[in-house]
């Protein structure tokens, strides 16, 4: 465990690292927040931590995790979101033939247990399916394995990431990712887990054949091939492996700090932010909690509406608004279930937005949104080097400008481009973090933040490993913890109540 300084610990006594006691009442005066609490209300997901959990993916004899080549159990979901009272189906493969059920999962805190089990489905009869043929024009692959099972999703579910398990009679298991929206409540904050991003880095299946992701195709050697990749990837196709999309844990350790702290917040997904479903106007701040590199003009431009209107957005990750994509639906006709990535002019599909490649080759960097953007692989995790000490965003943490956060910058890094645009607003920059490149090359780590004209703000991290030091253990950080609180409550209007103590690496 890292062990404060005196002055470190007494300053989180004065404003408090945990959320949990940091105003769960919202101002029932506020006109532009729908979803206000009174004084005796608790946001749902406070009370749905209150429940009992247990671990979603427990620890089982080991290789019992489904994995590409035998393909024991996979499965995928016909859609990235629900709300209460809708439907999601599933489409499962067992090989060979047999017994399976269904598990269902909200993932949380859960006073550390990291999810709560919602429902069990019957036991079905499981059979192989294939693995369709990639087209030959953009690479997808999209399966059409019948519905195994059709989910009416209660209305008294919480809003949150969920996880549906496939388990065989035989104990192998696999699993895939969906969210229950909240359309009813608008809560302060809603965070929104990067699907698009989740999907493109997918590489189903990972058998040294016939698996595409916007990244690689695999060549007759078996190895990974980036110029027989995949122009577009479906939906319609289980996760690589055991389910578990590769970038999904920064997006946990997101969820479960803000729920440890009892922030009022609802979830979405790329897809809701596209299409409208999500109005981040309703919301004080959105939260771009992990990797969220691919988006589409429709999500950008409600992100830059929400930042007119005055709202806050927070981007806990780093490459950030990166791609381009364009959302198209399935062969059938089903939205959202393909996105398109060119990555190189010319784009066959280029519409008058223009080609799907880097926001930057389009004149729109992704600075002009984020008030930084990425420069590099980090060659390794580097300390996380502190700027402007005084700023209200360090309060409580004890740090002086040069103080070195150990193991924050790595992954990816963002950084001041001066040659790119700048958005409007009081700009701090809150890190100077140099970290070699993984080519070699030397660069600069930056935390951002800015104040827009319209009485909100745009904090991004500018590292991936943000999150990690939040909430995994060997990794939390009770500096970043409580300047990120310190971001948080600012967007939410929160004041500073007694401290209730969160978790330490030696819990």
């Amino acid at each position: 465990m890292f062990r404060l300084r005196r002055r470190w610990a007494l300053g989180l006594l004065a404003g408090g690292v945990s959320a949990a006691a940091l105003g769960i009442t919202e101002s029932a005066s506020d006109p532009q927040h729908t979803g206000t609490l009174t004084r005796r209300q608790r946001p749902p997901v406070e009370r749905e931590n209150r429940s009992a959990g247990e671990p979603w993916w427990p620890p089982q004899e080991p290789g019992r995790d489904a994995d590409d080549h035998r393909r024991q159990i996979q499965g995928y979901a016909s859609a990235t979101s629900v709300a209460p009272g809708e439907s999601i189906d599933f489409h499962v493969a067992v090989n060979p033939a047999g017994r399976y059920r269904i598990s269902i999962h909200r993932l949380g805190w859960y006073g550390g247990a990291g999810a709560r089990t919602v429902r069990t489905s019957p036991e079905f009869d499981g059979v192989p399916q294939p693995v369709p043929p990639a087209d030959p024009v953009t690479g997808t692959i999209a399966c059409g394995w019948p519905v195994s099972w059709t989910l009416r999703v209660p209305e008294d579910w919480t809003s949150g990431l969920y996880q549906a398990v496939f388990t065989s009679a035989d104990g192998w298991r696999a699993c895939t990712p969906f969210v229950v929206r909240d359309d009813r409540r608008a809560a302060a904050l809603c965070v929104v887990l990067p699907v698009t991003t989740w999907q493109a880095y997918n590489q189903w299946p990972v058998d040294g054949r016939s698996g595409k992701s916007l990244y690689n195709g695999f060549a007759p050697n078996r190895r990974r091939d980036p110029q027989l990749r995949a122009r577009e990837v479906s939906f319609d196709r289980p996760y690589a492996d055991d389910g578990i999309p590769i970038q999904l844990t920064r997006d946990h350790d997101a969820i479960q700090w803000l729920e440890r702290n009892g922030y009022d917040v609802s979830y979405a997904t790329s897809f809701d932010l596209h299409s409208g479903r999500l109005d981040p106007t309703r919301h004080r701040g959105i939260v771009f909690a992990g990797h969220d590199e691919y988006w589409s003009a429709e999500m950008r431009r409600a992100a830059e509406r929400a930042v007119v209107a005055g709202r806050s957005l927070a981007f806990l990750g780093a490459n950030s608004v990166y791609w381009h994509i364009r959302v198209r639906p399935a062969a059938d006709g089903r939205p959202e279930r393909v996105i398109a990535c060119a990555k190189a002019i010319p784009d066959p599909g280029q519409d008058a937005v223009g080609a799907t490649v880097k926001w930057r080759s389009l004149g729109q960097p992704e600075q002009a949104l984020v008030g930084v953007q990425y420069n590099g692989i980090v060659d390794g995790p580097q300390p996380l080097v502190v700027r402007a000490a005084d700023h209200w965003f360090w309060a409580g943490t004890g740090v002086a400008d040069g103080d070195r956060i150990p193991g924050v910058v790595g992954g990816e890094a963002d950084g001041l481009n001066p040659d790119a645009p700048r958005p409007a607003g009081a700009a701090t920059t809150l890190s100077v973090s140099p970290y070699r490149t993984r080519e070699g090359g030397q660069q600069v780590q930056n935390t951002h933040l800015y104040e827009t004209p319209q009485g909100g703000l745009v904090f991004a991290t500018g590292t991936l490993c943000w999150t990690m030091a939040l909430n995994r253990p060997g990794h939390r950080d009770e500096r970043i913890q409580r300047a990120t609180a310190n971001v948080v409550n600012r967007i939410v209007g929160r004041r500073r109540p007694p401290v209730r103590p969160g978790p330490t690496d030696a819990q």
